[in-house]
C-alpha cells in the first residue's frame, strides 16, 4: 500500500513570550546604560549643534620656495584629518579654501581645546639628539637670609639627583646587555643644578670634559639665546628655534617628565624625520603594566635610527637623548642605553591620554609644509538648531502619515505596527546615545534624513508580513495556522529586502566622505534594527494576539475579516465514488 503524500510542514509556533522578554530586557539594559553614561540625547555634529572653526594658513618651509602646491595641501589635509580623528572627533571636517588655507570644523561636545592642540602643532617631526637639558624656569637669585633653608634645599636636592644619577648611570653602563627586536627608551631627564656655586661649576666642566663629549657644541650665538630663553613665556616659547633649518642645531623648550614645569635644550642637528616614522600605537606593556608608546620605522628610517641610537647609546646623560620636536617644541625625550632599529617602545609616567598623545603626534607629524593658525572661530548652532527642528518636523509628518494608513487599512493589525514603531524608535534612539560617548558618533542633518526613511523600510516589513498572513486567510486558512504559514514566506522576503538596503548603505559608507556618511550609517544601523524588531517582536505579537478572540474571530475591526478578505469557504475532504465499469458485468455464481 502506498504511503500517504506529506503537506509542507508548518513552522512551530514556539515560545512567543521568550522573544518579548528578551525585547524587553534589551530596552531595559539600554536605557539604563544611557542615563548611568549621563548622556540622555544624541551627540549633535556641527551643523546642528555648532562648534569650532579653525583656518590655518600654509606657510612655505626655510629655502622651500614652491611647497604650497595642491599635492602638498592634500596631503596636508589627509594627515590633519587622520590627526583629529585619532582623537576621537567623528564628523570632524577638514577641507582646503583657496590655495594656502585648510578649514578644520570640529563639533562641539568634543574635546575642543585637545582637538585644536593637535591641529595646530602642524611643523614637521623630526628626532634631534639632545646636547643640553636644563631647567627652563627663572633662575632666583640665592638670599644670604635663607641660607640654613638655601642648605636644605640643595640637600633634598642632591639626594634626588643622587638618586637619578645612580638609576642613569646603571642604565648607560649598560648597552651590552641582552638586545631585543624591541629596542627601549626610557621617558625621564636630568635636569642640572640651576644654581651651582663657582667650585662646582668649575667641578663640573672638568669631569664633563673628561667624561661627556660634546658631539656637536653650539655656537656662542646659540649659547647666548640658550642661556637667555625664557620656557615659562609662551612668546619666547613660540620664537625659540624659528627660521632654523633641521641641519642646523636649535634651542627648544619641552614639558618636564612631571608636566609641571619646562626644560630647555640645545638640540643638534635632526638625524630622523617624521617621514621616517611608519607607525606609532600606545599599548600597554604586558610585563610592567604601564602605558607606552611603541615606533615601528621604515626601511631607511631604521638605518637612520640605528645609526644616532648606536651613538647616543655610549653618551653620558643627557647626551645620550634624542628629543621628538614638533613645530619647535620639546614632546618627549627619551634616554638610549642600546642601539635600536627598526622597532622602539618609549615608556615612562605615563597616563593612557598622554601616552595616546605622543601616539598621534608620532603617527600624522610629518607634515609637508608649516602652518600658521590664522583664525578661530565658533559656529552658531542657530541655524543648524532651525534645521533640526525642521528635519523632526518632517520626520513627524511622514510618521503620522504611515500611521494613517496603517490605522485605515489594516485597522486592528495597525497597533501591531505601531507597537513595532515606537519599539524600534526607542532602540534606534538609546543606541545613538550611546555612541557618542563611546565612539564619538555625532548625529548630523543627513543622518536625521537616514533615520527618517528607516521609517519606511520599518513599515514596509510589517506590511509584507500582514499581507502573506492575510493571503492564507484568503485560501480559507484560519488565523493561527495562516500566521505560522505565512510567515516562512514573509520572512524570506524581508531578509532580502533588507540585505539590499544595508548593502546599499554600507557601499555608500565607504566610498563617500564628510556628511553623507552620517546617513549611510544611521540607515545601515536601522536596516538591522528592523531585521530585529521584525524577528524578535512583531512576529512574537502576532502570534500572541491570534490566540484572541478578537482577532481568530475575524472581527471586521481586526483586519482580518474573512467576508472583507474575500476569503473562500474552507476545502472539504469527501470520498471519492468510483464509477461503474463501461459494458456488461457478469453475474458470479455461488
Amino acid at each position: 500500500m502506498a504511503a500517504p503524500k506529506k503537506g509542507r510542514r508548518q513552522s512551530a509556533p514556539g515560545k512567543p513570550g521568550r522573544s518579548l522578554v528578551f525585547i524587553l530586557i534589551a530596552l531595559v539594559a539600554l536605557t539604563g546604560g544611557m542615563f548611568l553614561s549621563g548622556h540622555t540625547t544624541p551627540r549633535l555634529g556641527i551643523d546642528l549643534a555648532g562648534g569650532t572653526s579653525i583656518t590655518l594658513e600654509a606657510k612655505n618651509e626655510p629655502g622651500q620656495k614652491n611647497a604650497i602646491n595642491p599635492t602638498n595641501m592634500n596631503t596636508a589635509v589627509d594627515i590633519i584629518n587622520n590627526r583629529v580623528n585619532g582623537l576621537g572627533v567623528s564628523e570632524a571636517e577638514v577641507q582646503t579654501q583657496g590655495d594656502k588655507n585648510i578649514i578644520v570644523n570640529i563639533p562641539k561636545g568634543s574635546n575642543e581645546k585637545q582637538a585644536r592642540a593637535q591641529v595646530g602643532t602642524t611643523a614637521q617631526l623630526y628626532f634631534r639628539p639632545v646636547i643640553t637639558q636644563t631647567s627652563g624656569e627663572p633662575m632666583p637669585e640665592p638670599s644670604p637670609s635663607s641660607s640654613s633653608s638655601g642648605t636644605d634645599k640643595e640637600k633634598d636636592k642632591s639626594k634626588a639627583t643622587d638618586k637619578a644619577t645612580d638609576k642613569a648611570t646603571d642604565k648607560a653602563t649598560s648597552p651590552t646587555a641582552s638586545p631585543s627586536t624591541q629596542g627601549r627608551a626610557v621617558s625621564e631627564a636630568l635636569k642640572a643644578d640651576p644654581t651651582p656655586s663657582d667650585k662646582a661649576k668649575d667641578g663640573d666642566d672638568g669631569k664633563k670634559k673628561d667624561k661627556t663629549p660634546t658631539p656637536d657644541p653650539a655656537t656662542a650665538k646659540l649659547q647666548e639665546q640658550f642661556t637667555k630663553l625664557d620656557c615659562t613665556d609662551k612668546k619666547a616659547r613660540a620664537a625659540a628655534g624659528q627660521g632654523i633649518k633641521p641641519s642646523q642645531p636649535t634651542i627648544a623648550c619641552g614639558k618636564s617628565p612631571d608636566g609641571k614645569s619646562w626644560d630647555k635644550f640645545i638640540l643638534a642637528p635632526a638625524e630622523v624625520n617624521g617621514k621616517d616614522v611608519k607607525k606609532a600605537q600606545a599599548v600597554i606593556n604586558q610585563a610592567s603594566g604601564a602605558w607606552v608608546v611603541n615606533m615601528d620605522f621604515t626601511k631607511g628610517g631604521s638605518k637612520k635610527f640605528a645609526a644616532v641610537t648606536s651613538k647616543l647609546s655610549q653618551q653620558q646623560p643627557p647626551q645620550n637623548q634624542f628629543a621628538i620636536v614638533l613645530d619647535g617644541d620639546v614632546v618627549s625625550a627619551p634616554s638610549v642605553n642600546t642601539t635600536l632599529s627598526a622597532n622602539a617602545e618609549i615608556s615612562g609616567s605615563f597616563t593612557q591620554q598622554s601616552a595616546k598623545d605622543l601616539a598621534n603626534v608620532l603617527s600624522y607629524g610629518a607634515l609637508p609644509l608649516s602652518f600658521h593658525e590664522q583664525s578661530v572661530t565658533t559656529v552658531s548652532p542657530a541655524l543648524g538648531g532651525e534645521q533640526l527642528e525642521a528635519g523632526l518636523i518632517a520626520g513627524a509628518i511622514g510618521l503620522a502619515l504611515v500611521i494613517v494608513y496603517l490605522v485605515a487599512y489594516y485597522r486592528g493589525l495597525s497597533l501591531i505596527a505601531i507597537a513595532s514603531l515606537l519599539v524600534s524608535a526607542a532602540l534606534t534612539y538609546t543606541i545613538m546615545t550611546l555612541l557618542g560617548p563611546t565612539i564619538k558618533f555625532a548625529l548630523n542633518l543627513p543622518a536625521v534624513c537616514g533615520a527618517i526613511v528607516a521609517i519606511g523600510i520599518t513599515a514596509d516589513s510589517f506590511i509584507v508580513f500582514f499581507e502573506r498572513v492575510r493571503d492564507e486567510i484568503r485560501e480559507g486558512r484560519t488565523l493561527r495556522p495562516a500566521v505560522e504559514r505565512g510567515w516562512p514566506r514573509a520572512r524570506r522576503t524581508i531578509l532580502v529586502s533588507d540585505f539590499v538596503s544595508f548593502l546599499a548603505a554600507a557601499v555608500l559608507f565607504v566610498v563617500t566622505v564628510g556628511k553623507v556618511q552620517g546617513f549611510a550609517f544611521t540607515l545601515g544601523l536601522t536596516t538591522l534594527l528592523d531585521v530585529v524588531v521584525v524577528f524578535f517582536f512583531t512576529k512574537p505579537l502576532m502570534t500572541l494576539m491570534a490566540r484572541k478572540k478578537f482577532f481568530a474571530g475575524g472581527h471586521k475591526w481586526s483586519g482580518l475579516d474573512p467576508e472583507r478578505l474575500g476569503a473562500k469557504p474552507p476545502l472539504r475532504r469527501s470520498r471519492r465514488v468510483t464509477a461503474p465499469p463501461a459494458g456488461p458485468v457478469d453475474p458470479k455464481e455461488a
